[in-house]
């Protein structure tokens, strides 16, 4: 499994997951549990939806995170 998400994908990840757990919980509804999508995918830097398109945001400008 290689990291395929880079740092401002990250950040983007773990805002909109919880801004989805935000709005789940105040409308007392389960549909707030997606919002650990995003967030478990920037935890561990990889995205499978990423690998099935050949999409790697970790890379740009011939720097790379390691």
């Amino acid at each position: 499994m290689n990291k395929n998400i880079g740092s401002l994908d990250k950040t983007i990840r773990l805002i909109v997951g919880i801004l989805i757990i935000v709005v789940g919980f105040v409308n007392e509804s389960l549909l707030g549990a997606i919002g650990l999508i995003p967030i478990l995918t920037a935890l561990i830097s990889w995205c499978p939806l990423y690998t099935i398109l050949k999409i790697d945001t970790k890379c740009k400008n011939d720097t790379c995170e390691k």
